[in-house]
């Protein structure tokens, strides 16, 4: 799964990415406006925001969100302790409000908790899309107990339709998610790993389940109205 930390203290923040990185892969931001830019890839499972930062405060960058119904879970991780700052963080649309300093298993139990109400869990090591299997720790994929070749950013690409099946994805979000916003290669990559995708799905007949909306994106979905 894929976390941002959006927080100033670049200590903290490195002190947060640590802490998780057994359960996620994580980006970090230091200020309100890079924080807000990344976010807005809508490309993360769950959000670490701070409140007092540079640029914008923790409380614009998630009301942009929202407005533009990103629906990302945020936990607010802020020394503000009062009720006041807590009620107005929950009113722009946080989903947990921890005060600092905290302790690293609260921290830990506050993220699976949202993960969990969200639908999904932080110690599943499966998923399924119908008779297709993947085991997310060992990075294997197979149907009906048999293996398919599906290996580095093609089991990655898989893994991310999985998980958000029934909903379209931009090219943009999916490069961004798989080959990250650094590399050097452009977004013509993904329609490459598609197409593969759907080579390697066609011996079961899942290829039909991939839907290309030209321009746009893709959108894995159970009807079978897939198309290329």
């Amino acid at each position: 799964m894929k976390l941002l930390i959006i927080e100033d203290d670049q200590f903290l923040s490195e002190t947060i990415r640590e802490t998780t990185e057994g359960l996620f892969e994580t980006e970090q931001a230091f200020n309100g406006e890079d924080g807000l830019f990344l976010a807005e890839q809508n490309i993360f499972d769950i959000i670490i925001l701070d409140i007092m930062m540079p640029y914008m405060d923790g409380y614009e960058v998630l009301k942009n969100l929202r407005v533009k119904n990103i629906t990302t879970p945020v936990l607010i991780l802020s020394a503000k302790d009062g009720i006041d700052d807590k009620i107005h963080g929950f009113k722009v649309g946080a989903d947990d409000y921890l005060v600092k300093p905290f302790h690293r298993e609260e921290l830990l139990l506050r993220l699976e908790a949202i993960i969990r109400r969200a639908g999904g869990t932080l110690e599943e090591n499966t998923l399924s899309f119908k008779q297709l299997k993947l085991n997310v720790k060992n990075k294997t994929a197979s149907f009906e107990d048999e293996l398919l070749p599906l290996n580095g950013k093609l089991f990655e690409l898989l893994e991310y339709f999985i998980h958000n099946k029934n909903t379209i994805l931009t090219k943009e979000q999916i490069f961004d998610r798989i080959w990250g916003f650094e590399s050097d290669t452009s977004t013509t990559v993904v329609e490459v790993y598609a197409s593969k995708l759907r080579k390697t799905l066609k011996k079961y007949g899942y290829d039909q389940y991939i839907k290309t909306f030209r321009g746009l994106g893709y959108m894995l979905t159970e009807n079978g109205e897939g198309n290329d």
